[in-house]
């Protein structure tokens, strides 16, 4: 079952108001409440991998799909994909952003480290870091942008990830 997370960025244009329509479906049990079981960082008993997503009606001009991966309610890791950042190479409208193992800096396909989580000591990783607040309720999202070749964000969506 996907979830499909559609959102408004509100843009405005000298002719007045547009809403961009690059949406966003959640795959692989992860439906934007709650982290699935078993998608915890090693620490807390986990496996974690990034969730999949199926990404639509991208702008023409994309490359590149990066995702980058925050926990709202811890502060260091908040913004800027803190949990890591992940990039995926596309051609056409829509892609399918397989899921990809957390902790490691050498991903499967073409999908590529862009920013390893800024996480330290215990909590390191090369590359994604899974949810890892042990059970606190702390609340995950992606900000997915769709890039250019030349590296311009040509649009942005958040979605939801859940709760750990």
């Amino acid at each position: 079952m996907k979830t499909t997370i559609a959102l408004c960025t509100g843009l405005i244009f000298a002719a007045g108001a547009a809403c961009a329509d690059m949406s966003i479906a959640l795959g692989g049990g992860w439906d934007g409440k709650s982290v699935p079981k078993g998608q915890q960082c090693t620490l807390f008993g986990g496996k974690g991998s990034t969730p999949p997503m199926t990404v639509s009606n991208l702008p023409g001009g994309t490359a590149w799909v990066y995702v980058a991966y925050n926990d709202r309610d811890y502060q260091p890791l908040s913004k800027n994909g803190g949990h890591g950042v992940i990039g995926y190479p596309v051609s056409g409208a829509s892609a399918d952003l397989y899921s990809v193992p957390g902790l490691k800096g050498k991903l499967p396909g073409k999908a590529k480290v862009v920013s390893a989580a800024r996480a330290t000591g215990k909590y390191a990783s090369k590359g994604y870091l899974p949810p890892c607040s042990g059970g606190k309720g702390n609340r995950y999202f992606a900000v997915v942008r769709a890039v250019s070749s030349a590296g311009k964000v040509l649009e942005e969506q958040r979605v939801e990830i859940g709760r750990y």
